[in-house]
């Protein structure tokens, strides 16, 4: 008669030691998490130090994150746009036969403008640029909406600055940390800008509804007047932001109340600028400006 084993069937004692350290791991976590509520309800100023401390630690992580996703989502259009290159061949070809006597008026209105500037004695500044960065990440299930910027304290971004893309206006800078920021976005329900219809610069007001669109309400009371397709702008009341920066297309209209879609869109956007306030652009400009008209009035009264 063969010997009995001498341990049960089903016992595996790593399988045991596994379980127990899932336990375990369970249990911190849920005791950090505890920690981590009590603290910032009793302790916000400590809570908002781990907070930053956290950002700055998981900065490279978002970064290589970011490059990944990115380079797996191009991957998509890459192929589309290899399979479409023949008919987009021929329609930019139509294309750039329909512009070009509208690129020579252009260039010919542009070489009078400047001729009429220099008889004015007419000189554009634009002091308005601080510095260009990354978006490293972006909220897109929450209610809230942020974004996160691969630039602090220490590159000079201070909250309330404009960040904007090629395509448009993203949002502006709500928090900072030494290398990184906090972007509150236009869709965020927090965040209000003045805006203008570019054709005829009627006013209104941009409002994000948390749901990745912009609830726009004009200013003058009366019948709505957007239609779908209007163009905003900034309209550069408020200080804040720079006239004329591209914002948003409407899309529908609803009673007093038109809807539109941002025309940047933060998740797809890796390069922004970061600007200065426009109140702050202003403020460095005037005492140029008086000074260069001080000097004549004062070269005049001497003897």
């Amino acid at each position: 008669m063969a010997r009995p084993p001498s341990r049960r069937p089903g016992i595996n004692r790593r399988a045991q030691y596994s379980l127990f350290a899932s336990y375990v791991i369970a249990v911190a976590g849920a005791v950090a998490s505890l920690l981590l509520v009590v603290v910032s309800i009793f302790d916000p100023t400590g809570f908002a130090g781990l907070r930053t401390v956290t950002t700055e630690l998981t900065r490279p992580l978002s970064v290589g994150l970011k490059n990944m996703v990115s380079g797996v989502s191009s991957v998509d259009e890459l192929l589309a746009a290899y399979w479409r290159a023949g008919s987009q061949n021929v329609s930019l070809r139509r294309q750039v036969e329909t512009n070009r006597n509208r690129i020579i008026e252009a260039r010919a209105i542009a070489q009078e403008n400047a001729r009429l500037k220099r008889l004015l004695k007419l000189v554009d500044e634009d002091q308005s640029d601080l510095l260009t960065a990354r978006l490293i990440s972006s909220s897109s299930g929450s209610a809230r909406r942020f974004a996160r910027l691969n630039a602090g304290r220490w590159q000079g971004v201070r909250p309330g600055m404009p960040v904007r893309a090629a395509e448009g206006l993203i949002g502006r800078v709500n928090s900072t940390t030494p290398n990184t920021a906090e972007v509150l976005l236009l869709t965020d329900t927090g965040n209000i800008v003045p805006v203008r219809r570019a054709n005829d610069s009627v006013p209104a007001i941009s409002t994000g509804a948390g749901d990745g669109s912009l609830e726009i309400r004009a200013l003058s009371a009366g019948r709505n007047p957007f239609k779908p397709g209007d163009l905003l702008v900034t309209s550069g009341i408020g200080g804040i932001y720079q006239p004329n920066i591209p914002v948003a297309v409407v899309v529908r209209v609803q009673g007093e109340i038109a809807w539109g879609f941002p025309l940047a869109n933060p998740s797809r956007t890796d390069a922004v600028v970061v600007e200065r306030a426009f109140e702050e652009v202003v403020t460095r400009t005037d005492p140029v400006d008086a000074a260069t008209e001080v000097a004549p009035a004062n070269a005049m009264a001497a003897p």
